[in-house]
C-alpha cells in the first residue's frame, strides 16, 4: 500500500473505497456535481490544499472533465495536482448497465492503473527516495511545433497520440501539457511524434 503526501479528491464513495485499497493517505468526495454548490467541501479542499497538496483524480468521462475543470478554478492552481485514468470501455461490477459514455470510472480501474496514474501525476510517496530533478516542462509552443495543436488535423494526431500513451481522449490541449511535461521532455515527445 502507498503512503502518499497529498490528500486524494474523488467523485463518490466507491472511488473512495476502491482507492482506500491501494492508498494511504486522507481521501475527499465531490459527491459528483454536488460539489458545485457545497462551499463547506470546497473550503476544506481548499484548508487541505494548503497544508498537504491535493490531487485530483476524477473519471475519464465528460462528467468527470467537468468536476475536475471546475475544482480547477477553485482550487490554488500550484496546491494541485493532477492524476487522469484512461479510457477503458467496460461497466462496474455494482452497475446494471455501463455509463453514458461506456468507460470505467476510478472505482473499476485495477490497483495497478491507479498505482501508476498517481506516480505518473507526481505523488509524493513516502519513504521513497525523492525523484531526481526534472526537465524543465513542456510548452504550448512545444505542442504547437509537434502538430499537437493550432494546425490542420492537430485534433487527430492529438487522438492518435493520447490512444498510443493509454491516457483519457477528453484531454485537450492546455491539460495535455502537464500530463506530457510529467511523462517525457522534449526531445522524448519528438520521439514519440515519430514514431506515431
Amino acid at each position: 500500500m502507498l503512503k502518499i503526501r497529498e490528500a486524494i479528491v474523488v467523485e463518490g464513495r466507491y472511488d473512495k473505497n476502491t482507492l482506500s485499497q491501494v492508498v494511504d493517505t486522507v481521501i475527499l468526495e465531490t459527491a459528483g456535481f454536488g460539489i458545485f454548490r457545497d462551499e463547506e467541501t470546497l473550503a476544506l479542499l481548499r484548508r487541505i490544499g494548503a497544508k498537504r497538496g491535493l490531487i485530483l483524480l476524477t473519471d475519464s468521462d465528460g462528467a468527470g472533465f467537468l468536476i475536475r475543470n471546475y475544482l480547477k478554478g477553485a482550487l490554488p492552481q500550484d496546491q494541485v495536482k493532477h492524476a487522469y485514468i484512461p479510457d477503458r470501455y467496460g461497466k462496474e461490477r455494482r452497475k446494471r448497465r455501463p455509463g453514458k459514455e461506456g468507460k470505467l470510472g476510478v472505482e473499476g480501474m485495477p490497483p495497478a492503473v491507479l498505482e501508476a496514474a498517481l506516480r505518473q501525476a507526481g505523488a509524493t510517496v513516502l519513504g521513497e527516495d525523492s525523484a531526481p530533478p526534472q526537465a524543465p516542462p513542456l510548452t504550448k509552443a512545444d505542442l504547437y511545433a509537434c502538430g499537437l495543436s493550432g494546425g490542420e488535423g492537430s485534433r487527430e494526431k492529438r487522438q492518435k497520440l493520447l490512444r498510443k500513451l493509454d491516457l483519457p481522449s477528453h484531454l485537450s490541449p492546455n491539460a495535455m501539457l502537464p500530463i506530457l511535461s510529467a511523462l517525457y521532455d522534449r526531445n522524448a515527445l519528438l520521439e514519440e511524434m515519430r514514431n506515431l
